[in-house]
């Protein structure tokens, strides 16, 4: 049972109690749901660690991959450079990261973690694992690997279909109402 002090909480089962009236209710809005309580969860375990949301993907790039230049980071980020370095600048003053020019190559800007910013992954990297498994509790192991069958097949579909609209040919829209079958690839 929610309390008033727990709005997120209320707001998460009311969520759940429309879907389950509507067995028709579209993916895009349940994954969009679903997104945004992953996202509320990985907030609040961030903040435990006085890290903002916002660097938590330049880091987990940063950790898989130091030391590209600023654009890349920005193009695997999906944000706008702008915005990388505005969180770039925010993290070097935390001490997270330090922004270098090579010498042969003095145009570009190359990010490079810090020992503290290394040391993070250590402490946020259980935080996530644990949002997850909070996310999929009681799911079968056989839903969960249809579920990423399927989201990876919606990505792959959209990103496709964003190449054709790119490239100026205009696919013939769906039925609004149409739900199509999905080519999902077995595992």
């Amino acid at each position: 049972m929610t309390t008033p002090d727990d709005p997120a909480r209320a707001s998460a089962e009311a969520t759940v109690r429309l879907y389950l009236s509507r067995a028709d209710e579209r993916l895009a809005h349940l994954v969009r749901d679903a997104r945004r309580a992953l996202q509320r969860a990985l907030q609040t375990g961030l903040a435990e660690h006085s890290v903002a949301p916002g660097h938590w993907t330049f880091l987990r790039i940063l950790w898989v991959r130091d030391g590209m230049n600023q654009r890349e980071l920005s193009e695997l980020a999906g944000v706008m450079e702008p915005t990388t370095f505005a969180a770039l600048q925010a993290m070097e003053k935390l001490g997270y990261v330090v922004r270098q020019r090579r010498p042969e190559n003095r145009k570009n800007i190359h990010v490079y973690l810090t020992d503290e910013g290394r040391a993070l992954r250590d402490r946020l990297s259980p935080v996530a694992i644990g949002i997850n498994e909070r996310a999929v509790r009681g799911v079968s192991e056989a839903d969960l690997a249809a579920t990423r069958r399927t989201m990876l097949a919606m990505i792959q579909n959209l990103s496709e279909d964003e190449g054709l609209a790119s490239s100026s040919e205009t696919p013939s829209a769906p039925d609004a109402g149409a739900r199509g079958s999905l080519p999902v690839k077995s595992a």
